[in-house]
């Protein structure tokens, strides 16, 4: 065997080594901490596969491609008609929602647009393959997916649910919202009052989950998300949010000749954002609600989809004789 094969082999028995090492502990503490039966996960985790193809994606995402290229993915006319019939047919439970928790009907419909299409795509690896693939065999997160696995068995015991069944995203995110274990646990929300949560197959419960993780993180009802600005220097790139890191005020802006396509309180605070476009940068002014779709998932890519998506499934509704 030649000596740069027999070193390839070496490491990959050395990572599933340490793989299992990092597995045998995690059941030691869910027996410990949550007492939880060692031979019941020993017989789940004998089923479980670490996935190379979760590995690969979890190292090339979607948001590391350029905003150009980005936004084309999810700004589609198939994308905008298909939630507006998603809107069409759900509009009295996203008028109830949007009433008790402040969350507009089109930033859920966007969510729901972005992370899985309507409900149509909502992951088909096993959720425990994932986890465990993330926590026992990719050191650079290995904290994180090792919480969230705990938080998974915890949820499947709480919804009397087998570990092996459900299946998510190639990072364990789960249904038509894509909740994280530990989000499912905390804001998934019954709406129906069937006495279950089910976000894989229920859009009420989907839908009013979504408003639930909005809320708690802040969303300031009736308030704006963001605005375009387009800059007449060049002033403005120190005041980009990724060199200064702070709030501005509107006359800060307004001072590096920096004009908004619709007008803002004065008393607004804001962060400056740069999109790269094929042909220069894509100026917008971002408020708190902007920050609250980044806890959802801390891209700014992904929050800029998300309310785009909004805006345009907004007007396609408003203009279109059969909405």
């Amino acid at each position: 065997m030649p000596v740069r094969a027999a070193l390839l082999c070496s490491l990959v028995a050395l990572a599933s080594c340490a793989a299992q090492r990092e597995k045998s502990a995690f059941i030691d503490a869910m027996v410990a901490k949550h007492r939880f039966s060692e031979d019941e996960l020993e017989d789940v985790f004998a089923q479980v596969k670490i996935r190379d193809d979760v590995l690969k994606k979890i190292a090339f995402p979607a948001e590391a491609m350029p905003w150009h290229k980005y936004w084309k993915i999810f700004l589609t006319d198939a994308r905008i008609k298909e939630g507006a019939v998603f809107w069409r047919l759900h509009a009295d439970t996203l008028k109830r929602v949007s009433e008790q928790y402040g969350v507009p009907p089109e930033i859920i419909v966007a969510v729901l647009g972005v992370e899985t299409l309507y409900g149509r795509r909502t992951g088909y690896y096993r959720v425990i393959d994932a986890l465990s693939t993330l926590a026992f065999a990719y050191p650079p997160r290995s904290p994180f997916f090792s919480k969230e696995l705990e938080q998974f068995l915890l949820l499947c015991r709480e919804e009397k649910v087998s570990p092996l069944q459900p299946s998510g995203s190639y990072a364990g995110a789960m249904g038509m919202p894509q909740f994280m274990p530990s989000s499912f646990r905390i804001f998934a929300a019954d709406f129906d009052r069937d006495g279950k949560r089910d976000l894989w197959r229920d859009p009420k419960d989907a839908i009013a989950s979504i408003a639930s993780y909005f809320k708690a993180h802040g969303w300031a009802r009736n308030q704006p998300v963001a605005v375009r600005v387009f800059a007449k220097s060049e002033d403005y790139k120190a005041l980009l949010n990724d060199k200064i890191n702070r709030d501005l005020r509107i006359d800060e802006l307004e001072s590096a000749r920096v004009e908004f396509s619709r007008p803002l309180p004065l008393e607004s605070k804001v962060k400056l954002l740069a999109f790269e476009q094929e042909r220069g940068d894509e100026l917008w002014a971002v408020l708190d609600n902007f920050s609250v779709i980044k806890r959802y998932n801390q891209s700014s890519f992904y929050a800029m989809a998300v309310y785009q998506l909004s805006q345009a499934l907004l007007n396609y509704r408003n203009s279109s004789p059969y909405e």
